[in-house]
């Protein structure tokens, strides 16, 4: 069970700027639906906040424009854009490496919000969703509620990559990495950074939190967008259509499947109707993304289509996907492949 409005409420006491000199807050934003509600509900509860970016990899027009409009909803705002030529160098490396073409992004939205926490001297950062646990956050706790970074990179994990790793490969240097590494615990400990989820305390929800947000501004794509049920999610980032198509084909399901889930679950769709919705769209190869070529998309990182592909082949779990004789992915002429079990069940049971 999550906790209760009151114990957010106090928990915002607690921590709230108690002469106005500084702010009460950080939120990380990306403008899109969920920390477009962040910033209304913390606003909404006289909350004074800075809201942080963490630029990602390939902002889309509508992103910038989501981004713009939290701008207009009075709060101060910082984004960070991280070296390009470095960051074209992770996005490849995250690629070939683990099949994470955003792995900077992915890093950088938890280590940038803790950094200007930490250079801003503001302790607590209100995070959306913990997607992995009922957990309020480190500031719910009466005692032993500052981050340290072990609690860091466990949430907000490195993915496959650690940073130390990454020095030395293609040229980068440790001082190219600081936007993606954590503050040291002395430096955590000094400002007594804590965080909360918001999403414990309050209502959350994609539907409803996307309905909020368009009250206030939000934009979302106006079609389905690729691979996905939805027209609202994934909206700032042009690699995002690769990174869901890397899940599917490493796990079987896409983001289509995560959206149709939730709406199964909350009675609007029936899993008929989203099991056929699902086959269709879940493994499509993403030849665009918001409209926008796989090649052109691929282009900064100086990686082609058929080597992309290749990158695909090798990261594809080829238990759930059809193969021929020779162990080879059957594909059909627009590259889709074909999963052994669409329905997954278990049909030895």
């Amino acid at each position: 069970m999550g906790r209760t409005k009151k114990e957010l409420l106090d928990i915002l006491d607690r921590y709230r700027s108690k002469d106005g000199s500084n702010w009460d807050c950080i939120i990380p934003v990306s403008g899109g639906k969920d920390s477009t509600y962040q910033v209304v509900t913390m606003l909404e509860l006289g909350m004074n906040p800075l809201c942080v970016t963490a630029t990602t990899c390939d902002l889309t027009e509508i992103g910038r424009k989501n981004i713009e409009n939290i701008k207009k909803m009075g709060v101060d705002y910082i984004e960070v854009t991280t070296n390009r030529v470095v960051r074209a160098k992770l996005n490849r490396i995250g690629l070939i490496e683990v099949g994470d073409i955003s792995w900077p992004e992915h890093v950088s939205i938890f280590t940038v919000p803790v950094r200007m926490a930490v250079n801003f001297n503001v302790p607590l950062i209100i995070w959306g969703e913990n997607s992995q646990n009922e957990y309020g956050g480190p500031a719910a706790a009466v005692e032993n509620n500052v981050l340290d970074r072990r609690w860091l990179e466990e949430f907000g994990g490195m993915l496959g990559l650690r940073v130390n790793d990454l020095v030395g490969q293609e040229g980068i240097t440790k001082k190219d990495l600081i936007p993606f590494t954590y503050p040291t615990d002395e430096e955590l400990k000094r400002v007594g950074v804590t965080g909360i989820f918001l999403g414990y305390y309050i209502p959350w929800e994609g539907l409803h939190n996307v309905l909020v947000a368009k009250a206030h501004g939000f934009e979302s794509w106006g079609k389905v967008v690729e691979g996905d049920y939805d027209d609202y999610e994934n909206l700032d980032n042009y690699q995002a259509g690769i990174h869901e198509y890397f899940k599917y084909l490493k796990f079987g399901f896409g983001r289509c499947t995560d959206q149709a889930s939730m709406h199964i679950r909350r009675g609007r769709i029936s899993r008929e109707e989203a099991m056929r919705v699902i086959k269709e769209r879940d493994g499509a190869f993403r030849w665009t993304y918001l409209d926008k070529k796989l090649e052109d998309i691929l282009a900064p990182l100086d990686i082609t289509v058929d080597e992309f592909i290749k990158i695909c082949d090798e990261f594809t779990n080829k238990k759930l996907f059809v193969t021929d004789k020779n162990g080879k992915l059957v594909k059909d002429k627009k590259g889709n492949l074909t999963k052994i079990n669409y329905d997954n069940v278990d049909e030895g049971n």
